[in-house]
């Protein structure tokens, strides 16, 4: 417990809750108090579960999701993403309380403020973000009695690390340096560790009917072959025209520019009062193989003998 609590100075944002162990993983005191409800939830067969260690390409791929699914309706698409496709324990990632507290100009919507409860009342079926672990997914899905399709994406633990350094400067305050978080992501000290367990675990449900396992570095490859492979197994079939028109949606300048999905209303706001330490925006970068002009040669080297000794005994490849 100590040891998450003595990184708590790292964080400048008020909206930033204390991180704590729970059940092996690093979450919040918050999430901790609304585990029960998320036991609990009521999942149906009919939603669409979206599950990534963060920063793993998930907004990208919740857009993608929610429009193959809704059948390329655009208009619908303007409105903001969190309210379509929403975050289930965003509500006890980020203490929305405390920040309106020092922010009075913020407007946080009810898909924000009790994330967990929008989520139960959304009108379904419905496409579902989280970040949490299997272990730590609601009961049902759980132990089988409910089998809605979950597609999880992975991406190279390096450029997660980069890309998480830079998201939690941005949203978090984050004020260490990045040696300094690559410390607490290895340590496993980083929100939703340890790495291994999370995205081990779902890849050994990759066989399973009812769910699609996705690599970032394939859909940065070849979107258009992942966006036909998502189309079927969500049995939305698009045909080529409807794949150009996507692939042009979601390309990495335009999910840039897009309002409903680029965070950027609320980076304004934390830029203004003061709650970050980056001039960044949410889509940073997204190329494969960052990490090269980030991590020094040793932290790579780190970083690979890591990866060797967790994926030991598995036939995962990074």
């Amino acid at each position: 417990m100590s040891s998450h609590r003595n990184e708590q100075d790292k964080w400048i944002n008020p909206s930033k809750r204390e991180y704590v162990p729970v059940e092996g993983f690093t979450l919040t005191d918050q999430f901790k108090q609304a585990k029960n409800q998320i036991d609990n939830f009521e999942v149906s067969d009919n939603d669409i579960w979206i599950s990534t260690f963060p920063k793993s390409g998930t907004t990208w791929t919740q857009e993608m999701v929610w429009l193959i699914f809704n059948n390329l309706d655009f208009e619908k698409a303007k409105q903001n993403l969190n309210d379509r496709s929403p975050f289930l324990e965003i509500s006890t990632l980020i203490d929305y309380q405390n920040l309106m507290k020092t922010c009075p100009d913020i407007q946080i919507p009810e898909s924000r403020l009790d994330s967990i409860k929008f989520v139960k009342n959304q009108k379904g079926p419905k496409v579902i973000k989280t970040h949490l672990p299997w272990e730590l997914l609601p009961k049902q899905i759980q132990n089988g009695v409910k089998k809605p399709k979950i597609i999880y994406v992975a991406r190279n633990p390096k450029d997660v690390c980069v890309s998480f350094f830079n998201h939690e400067k941005l949203i978090s305050g984050y004020s260490g340096t990045f040696d300094e978080f690559c410390e607490l992501f290895l340590d496993g000290k980083v929100l939703y560790a340890p790495y291994w367990h999370h995205v081990l675990t779902y890849w050994k449900m990759r066989n399973t009917p009812n769910f699609l396992f996705l690599k970032y570095e394939d859909m940065k490859r070849d979107l258009s072959k992942v966006i036909q492979k998502v189309s079927e197994f969500l049995e939305r079939p698009l045909n080529d025209e409807q794949v150009e028109i996507l692939l042009e949606h979601l390309s990495f300048e335009k999910m840039k520019q897009n309002p409903a999905v680029n965070k950027e209303d609320m980076i304004d706001i934390f830029k203004k009062h003061n709650l970050t330490n980056s001039d960044g925006q949410f889509f940073r970068s997204g190329k494969i193989g960052d990490y090269k002009v980030t991590m020094s040669s040793g932290m790579i080297k780190r970083f690979d003998e890591w990866i060797k000794r967790n994926t030991e005994g598995s036939d995962y490849v990074v």
